[in-house]
């Protein structure tokens, strides 16, 4: 059975613009809600697709953070082609690692993390994470249990090199924190189970700049952008946003 590629989206809602960075082997359905909302709001939204995200598990392994990290960079300057000067970032998870490092890198209007991690103690649930997702792409091609068993036990031996640069990005980016002077808004699931969720504080207290606020969800787990509580989310980031100075 053929599977059905996630796209980058882009929607266009007004002069104010928010680049949304999708998780580790999570692709632009993760942040899409999100999107829509914010659209309806008078803001454009683009969520792009890093390298080997959003296709079979095997092009994740062959893919790298320094190209995950250079087409974040591509999707903020196709953001600016189109006009938009002035651009926040959100990103859940691995995408929050990555808006950090626009923040310190880049000229951005205010961050949002969302069950970011900054420790990398939670390889163990990564691989899970990963492992099971594989399966899962792999039932619905319609292979057999024998097929994907073999299949997945290649995967998860080929993929300890991306997991350690992996971890070597998330410590690098944590040593930066404090050079980050961008307004920030920190979030974090109480029900995360694939992060050390210390990492949230971590943001906070090291960030640099005057204007951050942390805020924890009672009834959400990791991927928090498609959870119980996302209207909350919503209405939280549109506010953090808006406190913004946008010119």
């Amino acid at each position: 059975m053929k599977i059905k590629q996630p796209e980058p989206f882009t929607f266009e809602g007004g002069e104010r613009a928010v680049l949304l960075l999708h998780g580790f082997t999570g692709h632009s359905a993760d942040v899409r809600m999100l999107g829509r909302f914010l659209q309806k709001k008078g803001y454009t939204s683009h969520a792009p697709i890093y390298r080997g995200h959003g296709k079979e598990p095997e092009a994740l392994v062959d893919a790298t953070p320094e190209q995950w990290w250079s087409d974040v960079k591509d999707a903020l300057h196709y953001l600016r082609d189109q006009g938009h000067e002035e651009i926040a970032v959100a990103g859940l998870s691995l995408g929050g690692v990555l808006g950090l490092k626009l923040a310190y890198s880049e000229q951005i209007k205010g961050i949002v993390t969302m069950c970011s991690p900054m420790f990398f103690d939670n390889e163990e649930q990564l691989t899970q994470g990963f492992r099971y997702k594989a399966k899962q792409y792999k039932q619905l091609e319609g292979k057999d249990e024998d097929k994907i068993n073999q299949e997945v036990k290649e995967l998860m031996d080929n993929s300890k090199d991306m997991f350690k640069q992996l971890g070597d990005f998330i410590t690098s980016v944590q040593d930066e924190v404090d050079q980050i002077y961008t307004p920030t808004f920190v979030i974090q699931a109480e029900k995360d189970e694939m992060i050390n969720k210390e990492s949230a504080n971590y943001i906070y207290e090291n960030v640099e700049t005057d204007q951050k606020d942390i805020k924890w969800y009672k009834n959400s787990g990791h991927v928090i952008t498609m959870d119980k509580e996302k209207e909350q989310l919503h209405e939280d980031v549109l506010e953090f946003l808006e406190s913004l100075d946008w010119s």
